[in-house]
């Protein structure tokens, strides 16, 4: 424990944010970390309970009160090493993880949580810069193979934790960088992608091997789910060639709107619009790119991905963006005593939404609206809930005007043709039926295929697919050496 009276002596210090103006004419990070001096008090706040409940509220099982007292006595060197024990890729969790370690974190209870994420975020950025993120080489090699389908978290954790296994691993990606959505969802002003490249660099010097533009499988005709490959590998070819295979895809089916007006020229998913932008930064050229230039933008969906949506377009210099929620407003504060220690609804305003949006909640789309074949505008509905249902508000429907649509709803299921390729049985939702039970885990109806991510669990967290791809990692060497050393 860094200060026994810490957490009554210092307030929570916030992340510090570059001016509004400045950061809408790139799209560069903008969150400004925090000093040592900041990290050294913040993580002074933490007052090592006696059961951390922080730890069991991260999904990666972080050792936060550990690294917390680390960074407290400036041993930044030990700091990294524990939070690296837990977790691969700190940079990812330490910029785009929601942190629900911090709503599980016992002061959170009546007070402002530790910022676990802010510290965690200064302790990854000190190590690289201080040189100590260097490859972890394998003791010895087992001479067998893994094929790891989806370079996304997932994929890339699970890829990594094999290979200092002594696996010969080789990460396939329908893309042509790796990454997942990280690479193609997320977009740069939240993570520079150069965290990615570093990592794979490493990656590769402990042994992966990365082959980007291959298709496994194939895609249903007409699908609007990211993909620049150039070579097709049947799943079968893969079963025959490696010892073991990991799917890790994302849940990449996005969630439509069936109304009348869909196929109109401007309405378009989320995901057909962010990785586009993210090409162009890379420094690729894109014909036809869709852009928000001077429109009228209105967001559909009010998660993550259309707040992305949001700072997207604005960054491309928008009329207007408005984004909708069908859901009706949350409170600012949650009532912490009944919803401790797990995560609460309560209204998130991101840094997106603070460099100008207007937000409707409790609104339904009804129609989408154009004129020679182009969206000019939606037909909507206020809605309410009562009794558990949805009812439309009568008399308040309403046009407003739009000239790009961005569909935002959240993902359903992968892509169905992956999973059919391999005859991966699966569950209720469309994701691959794998359990994580503790012997066996990970395995699907298919001899010696896994599954770990999203297309097990569904849409979800980074730090969920670090988890998963962990824990696949570990369930692969047993499967092939008959035990394992490394840690689930």
């Amino acid at each position: 424990m860094g200060k026994i009276t810490g957490f009554m002596d210092y307030e929570r210090i916030e992340e510090g944010y570059k001016p509004v103006p400045e950061r809408l004419k790139n799209y560069k990070e903008f969150v400004i970390g925090l000093n040592d001096a900041q990290a050294s008090q913040q993580a002074a706040r933490c007052m090592d309970c006696g059961t951390p409940f922080c730890n069991s509220g991260c999904p990666v099982n972080n050792i936060i009160p550990d690294f917390n007292d680390m960074v407290f006595r400036a041993d930044w060197k030990n700091a990294i090493d524990t939070l690296h024990s837990t977790n691969n890729f700190p940079e990812f969790t330490g910029r785009i993880c929601p942190a629900p370690c911090e709503a599980a974190c016992v002061l959170n209870v009546n007070n402002d949580a530790v910022g676990i994420k802010s510290i965690e975020h200064a302790i990854i950025d000190r190590a690289w810069s201080e040189g100590w993120v260097k490859p972890v080489q394998a003791k010895h090699t087992t001479g067998k193979t893994v094929a790891v389908v989806g370079s996304g978290p997932a994929g890339m954790a699970a890829a990594q934790q094999l290979a200092r296994a002594g696996h010969a691993v080789t990460l396939f990606e329908k893309n042509d960088r790796i990454g997942g959505l990280l690479r193609y969802g997320i977009p740069d002003f939240k993570m520079e992608k150069i965290h990615i490249d570093r990592r794979v660099e490493q990656m590769q010097a402990e042994g992966v091997k990365f082959r980007t533009g291959v298709m496994i499988g194939s895609l249903p005709k007409g699908s609007k789910v990211t993909n620049w490959a150039k070579e097709t590998i049947t799943p079968e070819q893969l079963q025959k060639d490696f010892d073991a295979v990991i799917l890790t895809g994302g849940a990449e089916q996005s969630r439509d709107l069936p109304v009348p007006g869909r196929e109109l020229d401007g309405v378009h998913f989320a995901m057909e619009f962010l990785p586009q932008q993210n090409k162009v930064n890379a420094g690729d050229k894109i014909k036809g790119q869709l852009r928000a230039d001077g429109k009228h933008v209105i967001v559909i969906g009010g998660g993550d991905t259309g707040s992305d949506c949001v700072g997207t377009s604005n960054r491309h210099g928008a009329a207007s963006v408005t984004q909708f929620e069908l859901m009706p407003e949350p409170p600012v504060e949650e009532n912490r005593p009944m919803t401790w220690p797990y995560w609460p609804i309560k209204l998130r305003t991101s840094s997106s939404h603070e460099e100008g949006c207007e937000r409707e909640f409790a609104i339904s789309t009804k129609e989408l609206i154009g004129e020679k074949g182009k969206v000019t505008g939606l037909k909507t509905v206020r809605v309410e809930w009562v009794g558990g249902k949805m009812v439309e508000v009568a008399g308040s429907e309403q046009i407003l005007k739009a000239d790009l649509v961005l569909l935002a709803m959240g993902f359903v299921s992968p892509v169905a043709s992956i999973l059919e390729g391999f005859g991966v049985e699966k569950d209720n939702r469309g994701n691959a039926r794998a359990s994580t039970d503790f012997i066996g885990g990970y395995t699907t109806n298919v001899p010696k295929v896994f599954a770990a991510g999203d297309i097990r669990r569904g849409q979800s967290l980074v730090v969920w697919a670090i988890r998963e791809g962990r824990q696949a990692a570990r369930a692969v060497d047993e499967f092939l050496m008959g035990y394992s050393d490394l840690p689930r």
